[in-house]
């Protein structure tokens, strides 16, 4: 059974497959072991900590994430994994471990960054006066 499924986080977007397998586990075609930096190689791990190492023995996960920064692919990366352990294995009790965990392990986070205005520097400041 092969199941596939998406995550988004700001511009990062990461589709995961996940299929029976040996608990192989791969980010761009790179196992997860060796990415860097560590930080984002634990935020990706995060939804195979909450559901243990006896459902990662029995998958295999590749994951192509592209767009945003290492961080935005990071969450991206363990929304599409989490979403698609729940989706395959079709455990309840596992969704609900996700959620009481960390919802954004299931649901994308949909914020945006607002847009640049004029009259300003940004999106909310603005040029300074002149008190002379």
């Amino acid at each position: 059974m092969v199941t596939n499924t998406s995550g988004k986080k700001k511009t990062a977007v990461a589709r995961a497959t996940v299929r029976d397998g040996v608990g192989r586990v791969r980010i761009n075609a790179v196992p997860i072991e060796l990415i860097e930096p560590e930080i984002v190689r634990l935020k990706m791990m995060e939804p195979f900590r909450v559901c243990g190492d006896e459902v990662r023995d029995d998958v295999d996960v590749d994951v192509a994430v592209e767009g945003g920064g290492t961080s935005g692919q990071a969450d991206a990366t363990r929304t599409a994994i989490a979403r698609g352990l729940v989706e395959h294995t079709g455990d309840a009790e596992l969704r609900d471990a996700f959620m009481e965990f960390d919802r954004s392990l299931l649901v994308n986070d949909v914020r945006q960054p607002e847009p640049k205005k004029w009259g300003g520097p940004g999106a909310r400041a603005r040029y300074q006066k002149s008190y002379r």
